[in-house]
């Protein structure tokens, strides 16, 4: 029984001596290791399996994407109107700069405090060079200028930018409603000068049809003018057609009259002259 307790002893012990100066480490994906000796950095390990003695240390420092999320940044514009604006910011430590921010600023590649600082005194910086109306017109050239600040601010603690998300931006409630009853009457005036131009434009579209049809009348009576005056001119140049058209006219009611006298005789009328006896 005292041999099995000291064989049992003994195997704990040889088990943790063995995980003690177990050499065989893993660096994860997206990962860097950091190998220090008695608090002094000696090398910096990429991804894979890495073996170390034990009398050196093994801290992973993630390299990959964070977030940090900054609620209400505050500032202020150039004609001092208060503005608020929540931002996400991405951003990933520089491979190259693992040893310094190990040594300086984080011992896992967390910056998320820093990043929130450095965000809110670019914010800050950016606005004051804006006023209140060109903030909210020129939104895109507000956010590049935040993310170029801001990029050369991180660079600082050893860390790069990948994008920067800009949302609930507003500024006070007083001054919102102020630009609400702008963009509003703005509005009412656009409608209104464009309801000028459609009727200016109907009205420039009835004068031109007046005028065309005016023309037109124009071109038809002047059309009509000339056409009897040739034919006055022919008329005049040969008067036996008018009377060749006479003739014609009276030869048509010859070949229609049927021989029947009229029934009615007005006073004025002739009566004609039948001569009765001429056949006997």
């Amino acid at each position: 029984m005292r041999y099995l307790n000291r064989y049992t002893v003994g195997s704990v012990i040889g088990f943790l001596f063995l995980v003690f100066i177990w050499p065989f480490h893993t660096v994860p994906t997206g990962s860097r290791g950091v190998i220090t000796q008695f608090g002094a950095i000696r090398t910096i390990e990429p991804e894979g399996l890495v073996i170390i003695p034990p009398w050196q240390r093994l801290d992973i420092f993630n390299v990959r994407a964070e977030e940090a999320a900054i609620e209400g940044a505050e500032g202020s514009t150039s004609d001092t109107q208060p503005v608020k604006v929540s931002l996400t910011v991405r951003y990933s430590i520089l491979p190259n700069k693992v040893s310094e921010v190990f040594e300086k600023y984080s011992r896992n590649g967390d910056l998320t405090s820093y990043v929130a600082t450095a965000t809110q005194e670019v914010f800050k910086a950016v606005t004051a060079r804006y006023t209140a109306p060109d903030l909210i017109a020129q939104r895109s050239l507000v956010s590049n200028d935040i993310n170029q600040a801001l990029k050369k601010k991180l660079e600082l603690y050893g860390a790069q930018v990948i994008n920067i998300d800009m949302r609930n931006f507003a500024f006070s409630p007083d001054y919102m409603a102020a630009i609400n009853e702008k963009v509003t009457q703005e509005q009412k005036k656009l409608a209104a000068e464009n309801k000028v131009k459609t009727i200016e434009a109907e009205q420039r579209a009835k004068i031109v049809t007046a005028e065309a049809e005016a023309k037109a009348t124009v071109l038809a009576a002047q059309a009509q003018a000339d056409s009897l005056r040739i034919q006055n001119e022919a008329l005049a140049k040969n008067k036996d057609v008018l009377e060749l058209r006479r003739i014609e006219v009276e030869m048509v009611k010859a070949q229609k009259w049927d021989g029947a006298l009229p029934q009615n005789i007005y006073a004025s009328a002739p009566i004609p002259f039948l001569n009765l006896g001429a056949g006997k």
